[in-house]
Protein backbone atom coordinates (compact mmCIF):
# COMPACT_ATOMS: atom_id res chain seq x y z
CA UNK A 1 0.00 0.00 0.00
CA UNK A 2 2.86 2.36 0.62
CA UNK A 3 4.05 1.97 -2.98
CA UNK A 4 0.80 3.30 -4.40
CA UNK A 5 1.13 6.87 -3.00
CA UNK A 6 4.73 6.98 -4.24
CA UNK A 7 3.70 5.92 -7.76
CA UNK A 8 0.87 8.46 -7.77
CA UNK A 9 3.24 11.22 -6.67
CA UNK A 10 5.73 10.36 -9.43
CA UNK A 11 2.92 10.24 -11.99
CA UNK A 12 1.71 13.67 -10.85
CA UNK A 13 5.21 15.13 -11.19
CA UNK A 14 5.61 13.68 -14.69
CA UNK A 15 2.18 14.95 -15.77
CA UNK A 16 2.95 18.43 -14.45
CA UNK A 17 6.34 18.48 -16.15
CA UNK A 18 4.98 17.63 -19.60
CA UNK A 19 3.02 20.86 -20.08
CA UNK A 20 5.97 22.92 -18.80
CA UNK A 21 8.43 21.41 -21.26
CA UNK A 22 5.91 21.63 -24.10
CA UNK A 23 5.33 25.33 -23.46
CA UNK A 24 9.06 26.17 -23.28
CA UNK A 25 10.25 28.22 -26.24
CA UNK A 26 12.22 26.29 -28.83
CA UNK A 27 15.88 27.22 -29.12
CA UNK A 28 16.59 29.98 -31.62
CA UNK A 29 17.37 28.90 -35.16
CA UNK A 30 20.96 29.79 -36.02
CA UNK A 31 21.39 32.33 -38.78
CA UNK A 32 24.26 31.65 -41.15
CA UNK A 33 26.11 33.81 -43.68
CA UNK A 34 29.38 33.72 -45.59
CA UNK A 35 32.07 36.05 -46.91
CA UNK A 36 34.29 35.47 -49.93
CA UNK A 37 37.56 36.69 -48.37
CA UNK A 38 39.52 36.09 -51.56
CA UNK A 39 37.27 38.54 -53.38
CA UNK A 40 37.44 40.98 -50.47
CA UNK A 41 41.25 40.92 -50.52
CA UNK A 42 41.28 41.35 -54.31
CA UNK A 43 38.97 44.37 -54.19
CA UNK A 44 40.21 46.31 -51.17
CA UNK A 45 42.61 49.09 -52.16
CA UNK A 46 44.58 48.69 -48.94
CA UNK A 47 45.10 44.97 -49.65
CA UNK A 48 46.13 45.72 -53.24
CA UNK A 49 48.76 48.17 -51.99
CA UNK A 50 50.06 45.65 -49.45
CA UNK A 51 50.32 42.98 -52.15
CA UNK A 52 52.15 45.43 -54.44
CA UNK A 53 54.68 46.22 -51.69
CA UNK A 54 55.24 42.50 -51.14
CA UNK A 55 55.61 41.86 -54.85
CA UNK A 56 58.18 44.66 -55.19
CA UNK A 57 60.19 43.23 -52.29
CA UNK A 58 59.98 39.71 -53.75
CA UNK A 59 61.15 40.88 -57.17
CA UNK A 60 64.15 42.65 -55.62
CA UNK A 61 65.08 39.50 -53.70
CA UNK A 62 64.65 37.36 -56.80
CA UNK A 63 66.95 39.67 -58.80
CA UNK A 64 69.64 39.31 -56.13
CA UNK A 65 69.39 35.53 -56.15
CA UNK A 66 69.30 35.39 -59.96
CA UNK A 67 72.46 37.53 -60.16
CA UNK A 68 74.23 35.26 -57.68
CA UNK A 69 73.14 32.15 -59.58
CA UNK A 70 74.35 33.65 -62.85
CA UNK A 71 77.74 34.46 -61.31
CA UNK A 72 78.07 30.88 -60.05
CA UNK A 73 76.99 29.50 -63.43
CA UNK A 74 79.73 31.51 -65.16
CA UNK A 75 82.25 30.43 -62.55
CA UNK A 76 81.21 26.79 -63.10
CA UNK A 77 81.61 27.13 -66.88
CA UNK A 78 85.09 28.58 -66.43
CA UNK A 79 85.93 25.78 -64.00
CA UNK A 80 84.69 23.11 -66.42
CA UNK A 81 86.92 24.53 -69.19
CA UNK A 82 89.98 24.77 -66.96
CA UNK A 83 89.42 21.58 -64.95
CA UNK A 84 91.40 19.36 -67.30
CA UNK A 85 94.52 21.52 -66.95
CA UNK A 86 94.28 21.89 -63.15
CA UNK A 87 96.06 19.77 -60.61
CA UNK A 88 93.85 17.27 -58.79
CA UNK A 89 94.08 19.09 -55.45
CA UNK A 90 93.20 22.49 -56.97
CA UNK A 91 90.33 20.96 -58.97
CA UNK A 92 88.82 19.32 -55.85
CA UNK A 93 89.19 22.54 -53.86
CA UNK A 94 87.51 24.63 -56.59
CA UNK A 95 84.68 22.07 -56.94
CA UNK A 96 84.10 22.21 -53.18
CA UNK A 97 84.06 26.04 -53.28
CA UNK A 98 81.46 26.00 -56.05
CA UNK A 99 79.36 23.47 -54.18
CA UNK A 100 79.55 25.63 -51.04
CA UNK A 101 78.39 28.69 -53.01
CA UNK A 102 75.44 26.73 -54.43
CA UNK A 103 74.47 25.67 -50.91
CA UNK A 104 74.71 29.27 -49.68
CA UNK A 105 72.39 30.45 -52.44
CA UNK A 106 69.92 27.72 -51.50
CA UNK A 107 70.04 28.88 -47.89
CA UNK A 108 69.54 32.52 -48.94
CA UNK A 109 66.56 31.50 -51.03
CA UNK A 110 65.06 29.59 -48.09
CA UNK A 111 65.61 32.56 -45.73
CA UNK A 112 63.98 34.84 -48.30
CA UNK A 113 61.00 32.51 -48.55
CA UNK A 114 60.56 32.50 -44.76
CA UNK A 115 61.03 36.26 -44.58
CA UNK A 116 58.48 36.64 -47.36
CA UNK A 117 55.87 34.69 -45.40
CA UNK A 118 56.64 36.78 -42.31
CA UNK A 119 56.35 40.04 -44.27
CA UNK A 120 53.04 38.90 -45.75
CA UNK A 121 51.65 38.16 -42.28
CA UNK A 122 52.79 41.57 -41.03
CA UNK A 123 51.33 43.38 -44.06
CA UNK A 124 47.99 41.59 -43.93
CA UNK A 125 47.51 41.41 -40.13
CA UNK A 126 46.04 44.92 -39.71
CA UNK A 127 43.75 44.41 -42.71
CA UNK A 128 42.51 41.06 -41.42
CA UNK A 129 42.00 42.44 -37.91
CA UNK A 130 39.89 45.28 -39.28
CA UNK A 131 37.94 42.82 -41.46
CA UNK A 132 37.25 40.59 -38.43
CA UNK A 133 35.84 43.59 -36.54
CA UNK A 134 33.63 44.57 -39.48
CA UNK A 135 32.30 41.04 -39.98
CA UNK A 136 31.59 40.70 -36.24
CA UNK A 137 29.77 44.06 -36.23
CA UNK A 138 27.58 43.06 -39.17
CA UNK A 139 26.84 39.68 -37.58
CA UNK A 140 25.86 41.25 -34.24
CA UNK A 141 23.73 43.91 -35.94
CA UNK A 142 21.86 41.39 -38.09
CA UNK A 143 21.65 38.60 -35.47
CA UNK A 144 23.81 36.24 -37.49
CA UNK A 145 25.09 33.29 -35.47
CA UNK A 146 27.74 31.93 -37.85
CA UNK A 147 29.78 33.60 -40.60
CA UNK A 148 31.89 31.29 -42.74
CA UNK A 149 34.69 32.05 -45.16
CA UNK A 150 33.41 30.75 -48.47
CA UNK A 151 36.55 29.01 -49.73
CA UNK A 152 38.13 27.90 -46.44
CA UNK A 153 34.92 26.37 -45.08
CA UNK A 154 34.60 24.23 -48.18
CA UNK A 155 31.35 25.90 -49.22
CA UNK A 156 30.66 24.69 -52.73
CA UNK A 157 27.34 26.47 -53.08
CA UNK A 158 25.49 29.03 -51.04
CA UNK A 159 22.53 31.21 -51.89
CA UNK A 160 23.60 34.77 -52.65
CA UNK A 161 21.10 35.98 -50.03
CA UNK A 162 23.56 34.79 -47.37
CA UNK A 163 26.60 36.49 -48.94
CA UNK A 164 27.98 39.37 -46.85
CA UNK A 165 30.97 40.06 -49.12
CA UNK A 166 29.73 43.33 -50.63
CA UNK A 167 28.62 44.62 -47.25
CA UNK A 168 32.02 43.76 -45.73
CA UNK A 169 33.84 45.61 -48.54
CA UNK A 170 31.60 48.67 -48.10
CA UNK A 171 32.05 48.52 -44.33
CA UNK A 172 35.82 48.26 -44.64
CA UNK A 173 36.05 51.19 -47.05
CA UNK A 174 33.76 53.29 -44.83
CA UNK A 175 35.62 52.51 -41.59
CA UNK A 176 38.29 54.99 -40.52
CA UNK A 177 41.86 53.86 -41.17
CA UNK A 178 43.85 52.72 -38.15
CA UNK A 179 47.44 53.81 -37.75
Amino acid sequence: MRLRPLVLALLAVVLLAIPLSASAAPPPVPRIAYVDMQRVMNELEEAKLAKARLQKWLEARQKEIDAQQEAIRKEKEAFDKAASTMKEEARVQKANELQQKVMEIGQRWERSRLESADRERKEMAPILTKLDEIVAGIARRDGITWVFEKREAGVLYADAAFDLTNEVIRGYNAAPAKK
